[in-house]
């Protein structure tokens, strides 16, 4: 066999072995892609993303984006020929697999916690949306997970009303675990609710008042490794009663970082005329009741997916601005907002065409 054909055919088996030892070899990392966008004044699956009853609505047009990130599962293993090609590639990003799934969390925990998280962006979106509008909502803080196991298990439920803990007036998901540290581990902590179905029937049958129950659960001590406090096992959060019905039909979408743009698609067709005038607008970001906007991770994959989608502007969390500007797609114009005021603000000049005094990422 001719030297250079050896040389070759060498060269060439050494290559298919390394390539077999990379697909081979697992590394300790998870890629992120740009993923899918929709616009919420539109459809999906064939229905409305919106859907609203029992208020009137008004005609909307252009784009509100809500915009993705894929991400590879917490099961899955990347190998070294996966993770080099995602390094090399422009509009991914390779990253240890502990960033995305700390402390070992398994798929199923990754897709519960999404999808709890996604509920709760939209009844945030909705209440800041009716907030802006100067329409009311009643609130209340509301028991919305039980640890198995836990000293609450069976006693607490999910959906319960935390009126009181200990006799002290509840106004916010915080004040629960605040009064319930105030003990020490062992002793008695007396929550004064109204069970869920006594609050759904009370909603259902439009009554003011509900049933209230008394119940003492005895606290038991954290087992977070820091110092000693006292637990029950619940976590609190808040729930709303709103005065007409709104649907978000979307499936298949976990996060909290679609807030922002549910809420001003809300806004929009509870208003007269065009948010965005016709314009292409895409962005991100959590809500909170009070309308504040939220940073949001993979930012740079969203502005990617945004710009392959056609969008021209791209509401952007203040704290993120700085990440997306580093590297902000062509011809997509990156817009600062801490506020659903502030995107309402943006909107309104994006829509005049007067886009000057944007307030922009830089």
């Amino acid at each position: 066999m001719p030297r250079r054909t050896a040389t070759m055919l060498a060269s060439t088996l050494m290559l298919i072995a390394l390539l077999c030892a990379g697909v081979l070899t697992p590394v300790p990392y998870s890629e992120m892609s740009p993923g899918p966008t929709v616009n919420t004044l539109g459809d999906h699956d064939g229905e409305p993303v919106l859907q609203i009853s029992g208020h009137k609505t008004y005609p909307t047009s252009g784009h509100l984006n809500m915009t993705t990130v894929r991400v590879t599962s917490a099961d899955y293993r990347m190998n070294l020929v996966e993770a080099v090609y995602g390094w090399l590639a422009h509009d991914n990003k390779v990253v240890p697999h502990d960033t995305l799934y700390p402390d070992g969390k398994t798929e199923e925990q990754s897709t519960q916690e999404n999808a709890e998280e996604f509920s709760q962006s939209q009844e945030s979106a909705k209440v800041a949306a009716l907030k802006e509008l100067g329409v009311p909502v009643q609130s209340w803080v509301i028991v919305s997970t039980v640890v198995k196991g836990s000293p609450a298990e069976g006693k607490l439920h999910a959906g319960d009303v935390i009126k009181d803990v200990d006799g002290t007036t509840v106004k916010e998901p915080a004040d629960v675990a605040k009064l319930v540290t105030r003990h020490k581990p062992g002793e008695d902590v007396v929550f004064t609710i109204v069970p869920a179905k006594e609050q759904a029937d009370a909603e259902k049958e439009q009554r003011k008042t509900a049933k209230t129950e008394r119940i003492t659960v005895r606290t038991a001590a954290s087992d977070d490794g820091g110092a000693e406090r006292a637990i029950v096992g619940i976590s609190a959060g808040t729930d709303h009663t709103f005065p007409f019905t709104i649907d978000i039909k979307l499936a298949d979408v976990g996060g909290p970082s679609a807030g922002l743009m549910f809420a001003l698609g809300i806004y929009d067709k509870l208003t007269p005329g065009s948010l965005t005038g016709g314009a292409f607008v895409a962005g991100t970001g959590t809500i909170d009741d009070d309308g504040k906007v939220g940073p949001i991770g993979g930012i740079e994959m969203k502005t990617v997916g945004a710009r392959d989608k056609g969008a021209r502007y791209f509401l952007t969390p203040a704290d993120n601005c700085a990440a997306a500007a580093e590297d902000t797609p062509g011809g997509l114009t990156l817009v600062k907002v801490k506020t659903i005021g502030d995107a309402l603000g943006a909107l309104k000049d994006i829509r005049s065409g007067d886009t000057s005094a944007l307030p922009k990422c830089s």
